[in-house]
């Protein structure tokens, strides 16, 4: 089969589109036909081997799969060939006291489709057949690839970490990124004032499409003035914060009294200063934030399935030019999701 593979850690130029096995399911594992997989800024960090050196090589980058099922290993009941799955881009042991308490991705054992293992920047890639869900036809295979990281991670940051109420107001930083675009549709949906971020003028009104009430250009304002003209000083409740070095301290700076932030990234550097007693004073929460759980999931799903969210596809590229996919990422020339179409 045809694969987006890299040999070694390095820049784009190390992404090959060659020709690799293709892979046959074992027992209890699901091979699936990829028709479209989302990207992320985790498959840069993992090529570029800024996410930890035990991962397979060669690697198959890929976290957000959808497509139809090619073969059933054996002992595999349940599903059907040709069935319209997604699978789920979290992967934990279903059996520790955190995954049975809901908190999949504390369990030790815990992996990411596309990281630890093969993802799906390929013709087609294998699955446990506990890690597949079927979904219908209200979207297209490359909507759905644009849903299960994102929205997953947004629905843990805001509701289950976050604890985001009606009335409240938050700060959700990149409108135009993947992850962004979903917060601002869930924070909505609880009710919540949104300010968001972008860079750029032609993103604003996409922003305000999403169901943000203030938008920010960051490069034309401080987002800080920015938050707290909007709040009348006040400042946020919540922040959504998945930028890191860059926008840390100013992100800390916008939150009200007893207010909270919610962390799922660093895609600008890794190392953030805390004034120590301005934490304890004003009485500050910071939340880490990993992936999210299986149920959670199923949440995110069924909200898709009721039209209640939807996917913000920027663009598609075939699966060849998956190195001009990542350039396009991170240009931060994109609104929503990238996805391949192998």
């Amino acid at each position: 089969m045809k694969a987006m593979v890299f040999y070694e850690h390095g820049g784009i130029e190390k992404l090959k589109y060659t020709q690799v096995e293709e892979p046959r399911p074992s027992a209890k594992e699901v091979k699936i036909k990829v028709r479209a997989c989302g990207l992320n800024h985790l498959d840069i960090w993992v090529r570029e081997g800024l996410r930890g050196p035990d991962i397979p090589m060669p690697h198959i980058l890929g976290s957000e799969v959808a497509g139809e099922i090619a073969e059933l290993g054996e002992g595999v009941e349940g599903l059907e060939r040709g069935e319209r799955v997604l699978v789920a881009p979290g992967l934990s042991c279903r059996r520790c006291r955190h995954c049975l308490s809901g908190n999949d991705s504390l369990c030790k054992d815990f992996k990411i489709m596309g990281y630890q293992k093969q993802g799906g920047y390929a013709e087609f890639t294998l699955a446990r057949a506990e890690d597949i869900i079927p979904v219908s036809q209200v979207l297209s295979f490359e909507e759905w690839a644009a849903v299960p990281l994102v929205f997953l991670t947004a629905w843990h940051m805001l509701v289950s970490r976050g604890g985001l109420g009606p009335g409240e107001d938050v700060l959700i930083h990149a409108a135009g990124s993947g992850v962004g675009s979903a917060a601002i549709q869930i924070a909505s949906l609880c009710g919540a004032r949104v300010i968001t971020t972008v860079g750029s003028r032609e993103k604003v009104e996409k922003a305000r499409a999403l169901g943000a009430q203030e938008v920010i250009n960051y490069s034309e304002e401080d987002f800080v003035d920015g938050v707290k003209r909007f709040t009348q000083g006040k400042g946020v409740e919540l922040v959504f914060e998945h930028i890191g070095q860059e926008t840390w301290e100013k992100s800390l700076a916008c939150l009200s009294p007893g207010g909270r932030m919610v962390v799922c990234g660093a895609t600008t550097g890794p190392l953030g200063t805390v004034n120590i007693p301005y934490l304890f004073l004003r009485q500050l929460s910071i939340h880490g934030c990993y992936m999210g759980s299986r149920r959670e999931l199923m949440d995110v799903l069924g909200l898709m399935e009721q039209g209640r969210l939807k996917p913000v596809v920027d663009s598609v590229f075939p699966l060849k030019d998956a190195p001009l996919a990542q350039k396009k990422m991170e240009g931060r020339k994109f609104f929503g999701k990238i996805v391949l179409r192998p």
